[in-house]
């Protein structure tokens, strides 16, 4: 029998090559996203039709408001498609950023790109005429937002008349604003016709969490059937950090321990607040299992809920 000799070139191409597949495994669930640190998938495996319930676009091509104080750099609809490549959510809602105040031109440009895996939240003023309304509709528009944690294109005054006619429309009205704004206005989320969404937590100030009366504000809120709780932002308000964002996580567990069914979440990618580092959206995305760790109440805060709340099919 004749034996095989290997050449120690021969061994040596063998190994490299062996080495580069076993890279190339590794590799292969890794995915680098523009404004997101990291590139792993998430250890949580998304169901099918997994909602990111809020996110932004962003684009040089649109003029920026000028009372606008945040002005991140572009993060387009490609870049986004890459985020759902990386954590495994296949629908998506696109909130109007502060940055473009009522020029909804780029949310409905967005919106017709994503086609019926998306809706919109957009942001209009007492101005909006009603056949703007029902463009917005038409392109995927299922909510208005009032951004209240700065000066803007919105304001308190205007939540009541907007609300009577969003409310005609099925529409909700999404609130971003601190804690004492919102205490502020309890009358007036008492009395809208139409559902109130709550970005972020509700902003729950840190360390109080729980025990601040916003928590108990937004919950009873939601508890009535009024208003609904993005379980988003985990950096906003925190005061610990990465990774574990331990003294949000008590907040929204305690969420998701009162009205599961209340619930949905979001990237908040590009992640606009955070100026000087991106978060991990896997980190992100992970959080989730820790908040919510039955499978069905996840599945019910990333499938049911959206469904429901912004009307997919």
């Amino acid at each position: 029998m004749r034996s095989t000799q290997w050449s120690r070139r021969a061994v040596m191409i063998a190994l490299s090559g062996a080495a580069a597949g076993l890279g190339a495994a590794r590799d292969a669930g890794a995915q680098t996203v523009k404004w997101s640190t990291g590139s792993e998938r998430p250890k949580t495996k998304a169901p099918a039709r997994a909602t990111d319930c809020h996110h932004h676009i962003y684009d040089a091509r649109f003029p920026i408001d000028p009372t606008a104080t945040l002005r991140p750099g572009d993060a387009t609809v490609a870049d986004y498609r890459q985020l759902q490549a990386r954590i495994g959510t296949t629908r998506n809602v696109i909130v109007q950023p502060s940055t473009y105040g009522v020029d909804n031109r780029l949310l409905v440009e967005a919106l017709g790109q994503f086609g019926a895996r998306a809706r919109g939240v957009a942001v209009v003023n007492t101005e909006v005429s009603d056949a703007e309304l029902k463009r917005l509709h038409k392109a995927g528009v299922r909510g208005i937002r009032f951004n209240l944690a700065q000066q803007g294109a919105t304001t308190v005054e205007m939540i009541d008349p907007l609300s009577k006619r969003v409310a005609a429309l099925g529409w909700h009205i999404q609130i971003n604003a601190p804690a004492d704004t919102i205490l502020a206005a309890k009358d007036v989320w008492a009395r809208v016709p139409c559902p109130i969404v709550f970005d972020h937590l509700a902003h729950v100030p840190e360390p109080d969490g729980v025990r601040h009366p916003v928590f108990a504000l937004a919950s009873g809120l939601v508890q009535q059937g009024k208003a609904w709780i993005k379980l988003s932002g985990a950096y906003a308000d925190t005061k610990i950090g990465p990774p574990s964002y331990s003294d949000s996580s008590a907040v929204a567990k305690a969420y998701v321990k009162a009205a599961p069914e209340r619930l949905v979440w979001g990237s908040d990618w590009p992640h606009p607040s955070e100026r000087d580092s991106k978060p991990d959206d896997a980190l992100l995305f992970d959080l989730l299992t820790d908040w919510a760790p039955d499978i069905r109440v996840r599945t019910r805060i990333l499938v049911d809920n959206p469904a429901r709340l912004y009307g997919f099919a």
